[in-house]
């Protein structure tokens, strides 16, 4: 009788055909080691339970789809917890530094003649403010909903002409939503839009903490021929509550140099195009 004993992909015996250990404890292993190394390889986990990696990514498969972990190139990283609003004051001072290396790197994007949005957030206040510090730009028209934009680019008028799109002032991001927003956002068409959210995941899309400035992010979003997403890193891999679109409704995303280099691959397989800002740049 012709017997063959399993292997796996690098032709070692598979031990659970011989000595199955139930698929629930070996899950839980692996989320224990998860927990304690931040990152597990589906190699590493199948020479440790002496599984195929067939098997190892089955089971990561698995724990993704209840929400336990997230995958990525070659293994899984822990699944972030969503965010939760924070006031405008507060999140403008966290990471602060890679917000204005994503602000430089974007504000160079922007030529004279141009006309974009800014989106509401920290990450494009600090893109206003680049483009007010640029002494070249001339003739570019910025809509926005932002207060704190329209602010930031005061100074830089005539160079630069803001048109804020009017509505519901929330204070806690001082941004204008619906009802009214809408009415000039449903009837421009601009070249660039730069968007600001709370997270950016592979499967989960772009995504956003609250609901009414979400509806705004859609309507610019339909209003432009470029949609540029500025996150620093660590929005990524990070899932709010609204959904803004899917990652191939954008063209760019401008992030840090510190992102994990295993969750910008995993972006980039999905045909999105990522570009890195250097941190400790300066200039425009």
């Amino acid at each position: 009788m012709d017997v063959r004993v399993p292997t796996n992909e690098r032709g070692l015996i598979v031990a659970e055909a011989l000595n199955p250990v139930p698929a629930r404890v070996r899950r839980d292993r692996m989320l224990a080691l998860l927990r304690e190394n931040d990152f597990v390889r589906v190699a590493d986990l199948s020479s440790r339970f002496e599984v195929s990696e067939v098997t190892v990514r089955a089971d990561l498969d698995t724990l993704e789809a209840r929400g336990m972990l997230r995958r990525v190139r070659g293994g899984a990283v822990p699944r972030p917890a969503p965010t939760m609003e924070r006031a405008f004051e507060e999140a403008e001072v966290a990471d602060a530094e890679q917000k204005r290396a994503i602000a430089r790197h974007a504000a160079r994007m922007v030529e004279s003649g141009d006309t974009i949005v800014l989106d509401v957030g920290t990450t494009t206040t600090a893109i206003a403010h680049a483009l007010a510090a640029r002494q070249d730009l001339t003739d570019v028209t910025v809509f926005t909903s932002s207060l704190t934009i329209a602010l930031a680019l005061e100074n830089a008028t005539p160079n630069l002409t803001v048109v804020v799109t009017g509505g519901t002032l929330r204070p806690k991001q001082h941004s204008l939503v619906e009802p009214l927003a809408g009415l000039v956002l449903g009837s421009i068409h601009v070249g660039t839009a730069f968007i600001g959210c709370n997270g950016v995941d592979v499967d989960r899309g772009v995504t956003n903490v609250n609901l009414p400035e979400t509806e705004v992010k859609k309507l610019i979003l339909q209003a432009s021929q470029r949609r540029v997403v500025c996150a620093d890193a660590s929005k990524l891999g990070q899932v709010s509550l609204a959904h803004v679109c899917d990652l191939e409704d954008i063209d760019l995303l401008v992030t840090d140099a510190g992102a994990e280099p295993e969750i910008v691959a995993a972006m980039r397989d999905t045909g999105l195009d990522v570009e890195l800002a250097e941190l400790g740049g300066t200039g425009g």
